[in-house]
């Protein structure tokens, strides 16, 4: 897969994946599509935890793969509970914790590979920092709604656009740093 087509699976599932949140948050499905909703959005995390891996490794490998290895496990969480019957209120936190802490790496890399425009990536770096110190503090049940709600406001500020600009123009070569 090369880089360019990556960026352009990447922009697609991050719209999608989006997509998928949003109206699962607002309720839009129920029983059945509930849960092919919460599959399609797994599968999605594995899909930019690989797509992403393949835009950023250049810029540093290792980074790149920390990103990978924590946003493979954001899409795996839910779908090893469900095949071992656990059953637990808090996986969903636990699993943006893992999506935000990848987050970080990938779009640092981002912003330093100049892959995407520089406010951008910058808006990206800081929501998912954001996320990383308030989604354990909403795990601690130290923060409350609507905090909970609004920080997640950057970050969708950050993928939307993040999403278009892959789909549409990919990513530039990059040059590695390493």
């Amino acid at each position: 897969m090369t880089r360019t087509i990556a960026a352009r699976v990447a922009g697609f599932t991050f719209l999608f994946y989006i997509a998928i949140g949003i109206s699962s948050m607002a309720g839009v499905f129920r029983g059945s599509a509930a849960e092919l909703a919460t599959y399609a959005q797994n599968a999605s995390a594995v899909v930019l935890a690989v797509t992403l891996f393949v835009v950023t490794r250049v810029q540093q490998p290792v980074v790149a793969m920390l990103g990978m290895i924590f946003r493979l496990a954001e899409g795996a969480l839910g779908p090893t509970l469900a095949l071992t019957g656990i059953a637990l209120s808090r996986p969903p936190l636990v699993a943006a914790t893992l999506f935000a802490i990848g987050s970080v790496f990938f779009c640092w890399l981002l912003l330093r590979g100049h892959m995407l425009p520089r406010a951008v990536a910058w808006t990206g770096v800081i929501a998912s920092v954001i996320l990383v110190i308030g989604l354990p503090l909403q795990l601690g049940a130290l923060l409350r709604a609507p905090t909970t709600t609004l920080m997640w406001m950057p970050m969708l500020a950050f993928e939307v656009p993040c999403g278009v600009w892959l789909l549409l123009k990919g990513v530039p070569q990059a040059r590695s740093s390493y």
